[in-house]
């Protein structure tokens, strides 16, 4: 099995941490990444996997699959142990949902803070503008950290087991906190929750590893 990832692709690592908690082995293609032109120059292989040319990319035999949701829905179906979705059809369809959010409802907002750790804009109207459309949005994240608290209540996580719900949205969370979006603090059981993640054998090495990244590539 092969995955082709990417420093700082939230994406990438969402399915490196389902591979982990799987206990698969793989080998790991690191693409091309810097903060001023992104994934380049695009990787051959990507480029012929992937119309889009971007990562994840896996390989599992002669399978060759892209898109994070595709692949972890895969992993999930062919390494069936442990189970990263819910079995009953109405837990798994919540499951569904929170991660679509996490995806389209989420990540557009933490993606206008992205411009925090990439060269400031040479045109300081346009770098006001940035950072204006980043106040925007962090007032819907600290929102949606609201909402996410209140679902999670007592619960240990967002489903009752650990999901795919619940790494996608604590990828989000993670990016959000690296690129200097809302404090957590706020929303107990929200904070809990995070900390808790951050703790997890499958997750740990790859909170390590992006705040190494930033450490080397970012603003």
């Amino acid at each position: 099995m092969k995955l082709y990832s990417g420093p700082l692709s939230l994406f990438s690592r969402k399915v490196e941490i389902v591979l982990a908690e799987k206990g698969l082995a793989y080998d790991r293609v690191m693409v091309p990444f810097n903060q001023a032109e992104g994934y380049f120059p695009k990787h051959p292989d990507v480029l012929s996997a992937n119309p889009k040319g971007q990562v994840p990319v896996l390989v599992d035999g002669e399978l060759i699959l892209f898109d994070s949701t595709v692949i972890n829905e895969y992993l999930d179906d062919a390494y069936p142990d442990p189970p990263l979705r819910p079995h009953a059809p109405d837990a798994r369809a919540r499951c569904r949902l929170l991660e679509l959010a996490a995806d389209e409802i989420l990540l557009p907002m933490v993606a206008r803070l992205m411009y925090r750790t990439e060269p400031a804009d040479p045109d300081p109207a346009r770098q006001r503008a940035r950072e204006d459309d980043g106040k925007r949005a962090e007032a819907v994240i600290e929102a949606y950290y609201g909402t996410m608290d209140g679902q999670l209540g007592d619960k240990e996580y967002l489903e009752g087991m650990f999901s795919v719900a619940d790494i996608a949205l604590f990828m989000d969370i993670l990016f959000a906190a690296r690129l200097g979006g809302p404090p957590l603090e706020p929303h107990a059981a929200l904070t809990a929750w995070y900390r808790r993640l951050c703790e997890r054998p499958s997750v740990a090495p790859t909170v390590a590893e992006i705040a190494e990244a930033d450490r080397i590539l970012s603003r």
